[in-house]
């Protein structure tokens, strides 16, 4: 089968489309036929990590090598069809449209990929594929809606509340809209100018162009502020929370200590997203989606030959939604 496969970190001109063979699954296992897979900035954050952070992923069971990718084939976003199912599978049967994220066993470059029917701690999460999308827009939901669903949780968001979301235009902001929306909040979205019709058709009720104004200076407060990119203001990101406020990171750029000092010197809470995913989140999110409630933002598609200028574009910082790949089969084309 072809995949798209990396032996070393670096630029995305370390990809490289190549023959590799095909998976079998294991007994609690099925075989997806990938259809669709996406380029998230997790990708290219895995693509090119640093010394350091595979350090640290080493050191807490990470699925990181230190001098070279443990797993040489990346993507963690996919939609497909299964082809085969292992013996002890109960969930699933061949045909099933799924859609899923791979976990930290990534693997969604390729044209197959097998996961666990029921995957444990940070292996990913795999349910059938809404009705009411193609491959390629089921592929763009799993990482970002269930971070986003993560960040309100750890948020306690409840109706009426006011929500400020930091990075409202890229995959886990687009659906952080649209799910506080449909929880009933009043949602302030912060963007680039040319995301700001984007932000406002997922519902948003005003947004903030970061260009030409700074949320933090503004005055306003807030009950949650998730900054979805990890790229606000700390402190100034504190200073906007109302007196029982809570501010979600989406990654753990924020220091510990200073997460401990907010938490034991005021009553503001600092929190990390997002957390192990699990199955039922994925099905609960392929309900909403079912039902019209909430959907994927796409900018492009590319077809998966030409990935490095997928992660080109990505790495740029300025994609709309998300950036879905298109994996066509030979005996299809």
């Amino acid at each position: 089968m072809k995949a798209i496969v990396y032996t070393e970190y670096g630029p995305p001109e370390v990809l490289r489309l190549k023959e590799v063979e095909k998976p079998a699954p294991k007994e609690n296992e099925v075989l997806i036929k990938i259809y669709a897979a996406t380029v998230a900035a997790g990708d290219g954050k895995a693509r090119n990590i640093g010394f350091f952070t595979r350090f640290l992923g080493l050191l807490f069971g990470r699925n990181f090598g230190l001098i070279r990718p443990k797993r040489q084939i990346p993507g963690f976003e996919l939609a497909g069809e299964i082809e085969a199912v292992g013996k002890d599978v109960k969930r699933f049967k061949e045909g099933d449209q799924v859609f899923g994220a791979a976990g930290i066993s990534m693997g969604a470059y390729a044209e197959y990929k097998c996961m666990p029917e029921e995957p444990k701690g940070l292996e990913g999460v795999l349910a059938i594929k809404p009705s009411n999308m193609t491959y390629e827009e089921a592929a763009a939901v799993p990482v970002g809606a269930l971070a986003a669903l993560h960040f309100l949780r750890e948020g306690k968001i409840q109706s009426g509340q006011e929500v400020l979301i930091y990075g409202a235009s890229g995959s886990n902001g687009t659906f952080a809209v649209q799910l506080a929306k449909l929880f009933g909040a009043e949602v302030t979205g912060v963007c680039s100018t040319t995301n700001l019709e984007l932000v406002k058709s997922l519902g948003a009720d005003r947004v903030i162009d970061y260009t030409k104004q700074d949320f933090t200076n503004s005055g306003e407060t807030y009950d949650i502020i998730i900054d979805a990119v990890s790229k606000s203001s700390i402190s100034g990101s504190k200073r906007s929370l109302k007196k029982e406020g809570i501010y979600v990171v989406a990654g753990p750029s924020l220091p510990l200590l200073q997460k401990l000092w907010t938490s034991l010197t005021s009553s503001k809470k600092v929190k990390f997203g997002p957390d192990r995913a699990k199955n039922e989140d994925l099905v609960y999110l392929g309900e909403l989606i079912e039902e019209g409630k909430i959907k994927a933002a796409i900018d492009r598609r590319y077809p998966l030959v030409q990935m490095v200028e997928d992660h080109r574009y990505v790495d740029y910082g300025h994609k709309k939604g998300n950036v879905v790949i298109t994996v066509a089969h030979d005996n299809e084309t």
